[in-house]
């Protein structure tokens, strides 16, 4: 019995011992010691330009031979990455991963790189992977993979720094100094160029810029936004907001070009000194979607490469004129917004009736809302947007509020909203500083009914649910529709020209936010109303305070009547006077006192039953629900397949899905 007890413990002893041998091994002391860390010649031929010689296996991400870091998606996404990315952030991006694929190897002893500059690279190299639709590759994850100075390491990119420094050899110290320049590449840019000139440009001039999103479309491509101002991603007080859309209709496609092309200027000319641009930017914020069709823009590109197979040109033109006017979903955008504005004929009768602030329709959510729609409604309402151009092509106009007839049997009858003499303001402010489109001579479709190149919608076209009217309807926004020339997808050589035609035009457009008056509404103790409305005797459009108690309301020139009111407040007048000649907004602020809240007629106006109230947004979840349910459908599928996918997926071993975005 003792000696099988002696005989099993003496087992378990070696079994222990032998464990233990293993664990203290590992993963180094393997019995032919094949993968014991060791510096070897540099043989990684896309690294064979770093500082030194020779690297150390295995590396730090775990490759425990030269062969295994070959063959890895890591070392395959190095050797094309100055392609994926046209040659951006090259060579920084491949040498940065080099120091880790590949780490520095000193008498036996790795050295690591520095996380400065890792974070150098990322700063500025981030939005190209986000062109691309690219996560940052992990393997250059600063905090993982770098060290600190502090803990001993060497630059990565010296040989670089070295090439830098001697430009300042005395061989280039009398070369002839050349200010930057607007760099404008006139020619037709994809969704991920735009997105990748957006967020280069976002860098370029991170003071005064800011790309935020919106949304995606329905194929899932991002919606993205840049703004412009000294203090971008906040709302400042008394400074009017601004916002510019374009290829709403994917196949009229130079507005989209237009805005790609301003985004790229005022950032440049803001760096250069340009006292105008500068003064716009510090004065007014200012938000640029360029494309809120992407999916259509793709589809009126490949629509046109079809149509070029043809051998007529008139054929070409026929085939491709509508092609990408949709979404992906086929909904036409500029038709799909609530229609607010038979509402507000339905209630002209109405003692008091305003045209301000409409709420939306329960009955609206229960068709069809595109997500594109939804993500600007959503826009629209979360920012206190003063002014706005949505820019089109097929003609040579500009047409404002209200599109929809106000006879149902008219589809050509003038149609002015309470605010016509602004509109009409607005429109010819960007129709004169374009060169041709003031002409009465230059119409090219519908728009013979234009005066100096402006028209009212209605009596344009009618329509039901288009944008211009819902902004005018629903917020305090005044917006009008730019239609800017009667090719909607102009040849690329035309680009340059129609670029020097609206450059002005786009810049005055802006300044006219600075028109009519400004100001806050404060009770007597100093306080801000949020809220509080602004009438002018004789408009029936009311606009109402920002979250701080701060509002602007565009005027023509002239004597004005103006009324503050607010619940529980009483009611402030004051008489004004705008010269035709003035230049900036006037400041007209009002103290309110407070008044025992009794009911207002005015204020009850919109409180019906059946059109619930101005803060029911999507109240049923409708479009939240139907949209879950497709991105639960396709979330696979669209999480991958981006362009360059399947390249690495079929690189064989495990999908490298940390190169997907939101994975």
């Amino acid at each position: 019995m003792g000696y099988k007890s002696r005989k099993g413990g003496n087992i378990v002893l070696i079994l222990l011992l032998h464990l233990l041998a293993v664990v203290l091994c590992a993963p180094r002391c393997d019995p032919g010691h094949e993968f014991l860390a060791k510096c070897t010649d540099m043989f990684l031929s896309y690294c064979d330009d770093m500082a030194y010689t020779q690297a150390l296996f295995p590396n730090i991400v775990g490759h425990r031979t030269r062969e295994e870091a070959e063959l890895g998606t890591e070392y395959l996404l190095l050797s094309v990455v100055e392609s994926l990315l046209n040659g951006e952030c090259t060579p920084d991006i491949r040498m940065l991963g080099c120091s880790v694929l590949a780490p520095r190897c000193e008498k036996g002893q790795v050295m690591k790189p520095c996380r400065s500059s890792c974070e150098v690279v990322r700063k500025s190299c981030t939005h190209a992977f986000d062109a691309i639709e690219m996560a940052w590759p992990y393997f250059l994850d600063c905090d993982r993979f770098f060290v600190s100075d502090q803990e001993g390491c060497y630059d990565p990119l010296e040989d670089l720094r070295v090439e830098e420094l001697e430009l300042d050899s005395p061989d280039f110290l009398y070369a002839p100094m050349e200010l930057p320049s607007t760099m404008i590449q006139f020619a037709y840019h994809s969704n991920a160029e735009m997105i990748n000139i957006m967020k280069k440009t976002e860098t370029r001039c991170s003071d005064i810029a800011k790309t935020y999103s919106i949304g995606r479309s329905v194929d899932g491509k991002e919606l993205l936004v840049i703004e412009f101002s000294n203090n971008p991603g906040e709302h400042e007080l008394l400074e009017p907001e601004v916002k510019y859309i374009g290829n709403m209709h994917g196949n009229e496609v130079l507005g989209r070009q237009l805005l790609i092309y301003l985004v790229q200027y005022l950032c440049s000319e803001y760096l250069m000194g340009n006292e105008r641009i500068q003064t716009l930017i510090n004065t007014t914020r200012i938000h640029i979607l360029p494309s809120m069709n992407p999916d259509g823009y793709d589809l009126a590109v490949s629509g046109l490469q079809d149509s070029n197979t043809d051998d007529e040109e008139q054929v070409q033109r026929y085939d491709s004129w509508n092609i990408g006017r949709t979404n992906s979903e086929n909904i036409d955008l500029n038709r799909n917004f609530p229609d607010l504005t038979s509402i507000a004929y339905s209630r002209r009768r109405h003692k008091g009736h305003r045209t301000d602030h409409i709420p939306i329709p329960d009955y609206y959510w229960f068709g069809k809302v595109a997500p594109e729609t939804y993500a600007v409604m959503k826009w629209i309402r979360s920012i206190p947007f003063v002014l706005s151009a949505n820019f089109h092509g097929g003609d040579l106009v500009v047409s404002y509020p209200y599109d929809l007839s106000k006879h149902p049997l008219e589809r050509n009858m003038f149609s002015p909203a309470p605010d016509e003499q602004v509109f009409k303001l607005l429109a010819r402010t960007y129709a004169n500083a374009h060169p041709t489109m003031s002409n009465d001579t230059e119409w090219c479709g519908a728009s013979r009914n234009s005066k100096g190149g402006i028209v009212n919608g209605a009596q344009w076209y009618s329509f039901a649910g288009g944008m211009q009217d819902f902004n005018y309807l629903h917020t305090n926004c005044f917006e009008v529709t730019v239609e800017l020339g009667c090719d909607k997808f102009p040849a690329e050589e035309e680009l340059y020209n129609s670029w020097q035609e609206n450059k002005e035009a786009l810049l005055t457009f802006i300044e006219a936010a600075h028109r009519g008056i400004k100001g806050l509404v404060q009770d007597e103790n100093g306080n801000r109303i949020k809220g509080a409305r602004v009438s002018v005797r004789g408009i029936r459009h009311d606009i109402t305070t920002a979250e701080n108690g701060d509002y602007w309301r565009l005027l023509a020139p002239g004597i004005h009547i103006l009324t503050a009111t607010a619940p529980g407040y009483t009611r402030a007048m004051k008489k004004v006077h705008l010269p035709a000649r003035m230049t900036k907004a006037g400041r007209v602020d009002f103290v309110l006192q407070k008044a025992v809240l009794e009911p207002d007629t005015e204020y009850g106006d919109y409180d019906l039953p059946s059109m619930g109230t101005y803060e029911r947004f999507d109240p049923y979840n409708h479009f939240e629900r139907y949209t879950v349910a497709d991105a639960g459908q396709n979330r696979e599928e669209r999480s991958e397949t981006p362009w360059w996918w399947n390249y690495f997926a079929s690189s064989g071993g495990a999908a490298p899905t940390w190169l997907l975005k939101n994975y």
